[in-house]
């Protein structure tokens, strides 16, 4: 039989990064076939450092495609740090082929800060499911179609400041989502509509699944609703963004209704102008996170005979709007 006098096994790294197994087999009196096996774990391995971000911008008006991550496993603090940066530099972030668990997705979001729990179901969940096709088993939210630009939760006195979708599944065609840079919208105004929306307040109304298309005189009281500035300032950035949206934004509480009219009408459309906006096409296992504070979204239409699910965390907001 084969005696081994000696087995040299070096491992080391170099300066590159690449980990270079070295052996000197040393073997005498050999007889038949000496096997040696190795396993070596392809998953990359984060402690290592053997990943490297890199960040994409994905068009003029918002986001960024963040490659080099693998969230099934924790961030390290220069990863979080760097993706802290592109979030506020971007305001939206997307990661591609992450195939998720509701803890890993979980465990991505206490990046940015504590979770929210769900305000329009009775689930205890912290996921709600958006999806067009009813299901007993998860939180859902049943929408179909299209749904205009809106910031989540603006009805609230304490709206989240960021939300992450992660698609299960989605149609081939249709469902994208758009994001909408609301401090591009304010850098765009002259200095005479800064002066004039200086001051002024929102009323943000959640009753719009009955008749999305129309801002009501009578305000129902029982309806969820808050009013907000109109020009926001981002804590972190200092930027100003604009704070209106089509979906829930009903009056200017300040002045009267044709006035309010006029200058909500104004503001809708720039903020909806393709300038200012970047359409996400969704392939399956994307997490998407944007910035709630300044950055609107809406869902463009669909075939609802086609399933689309996603599941959306969002993110609490330690500070006031202001």
């Amino acid at each position: 039989m084969a005696s081994i006098h000696s087995a040299i096994v070096r491992c080391f790294r170099t300066s590159s990064s690449e980990i270079i197994i070295a052996m000197d087999l040393s073997l005498s009196n050999l007889i038949g076939w000496a096997r040696l096996d190795f396993k070596i774990n392809d998953k990359p391995n984060r402690a290592l450092g053997t990943m490297a971000i890199t960040i994409e911008k994905l068009s003029d008006a918002a986001g960024a495609a963040i490659s080099g991550l693998d969230l099934t496993n924790p961030l390290s603090s220069e990863d979080t740090d760097a993706l802290t940066k592109a979030w506020h530099d971007h305001m939206v972030l997307l990661l591609r082929g992450q195939e998720l668990t509701e803890d890993e997705q979980e465990r991505f979001c206490r990046v940015f800060g504590e979770i929210a729990g769900l305000k329009s179901t009775k689930s205890d969940s912290k996921f709600l499911f958006v999806t067009n096709k009813e299901d007993p088993k998860l939180a859902t939210a049943v929408q179909l179609g299209e749904m205009m630009f809106h910031y989540d939760q603006a009805y609230s006195e304490h709206p989240c400041k960021a939300s992450t979708l992660y698609s299960i599944e989605v149609p081939d065609v249709g469902g994208n989502t758009c994001f909408a840079n609301c401090c591009a919208v304010y850098d765009q105004l002259n200095d005479d509509w800064k002066e004039r929306l200086e001051n002024k307040t929102a009323l943000n109304y959640f009753n719009y699944d009955t008749n999305p298309s129309l801002r009501p005189d009578e305000v129902d009281p029982n309806a969820p609703q808050f009013s907000h500035p109109v020009i926001r300032t981002h804590p972190v950035t200092g930027r100003k963004s604009i704070y209106v949206n089509r979906l829930m934004s009903i009056r200017i509480n300040e002045v009267d209704r044709e006035e309010s009219d006029e200058i909500l009408d104004y503001l809708f459309d720039l903020i909806e102008s393709p300038q200012n906006v970047y359409e996400h096409v969704w392939q399956a296992h994307d997490l998407v996170l944007w910035d709630n504070r300044c950055t609107a979204h809406a869902r463009k239409h669909y075939d609802p005979e086609k399933r689309r699910l996603l599941r959306r965390m969002t993110i609490l907001d330690e500070n006031p709007v202001a």
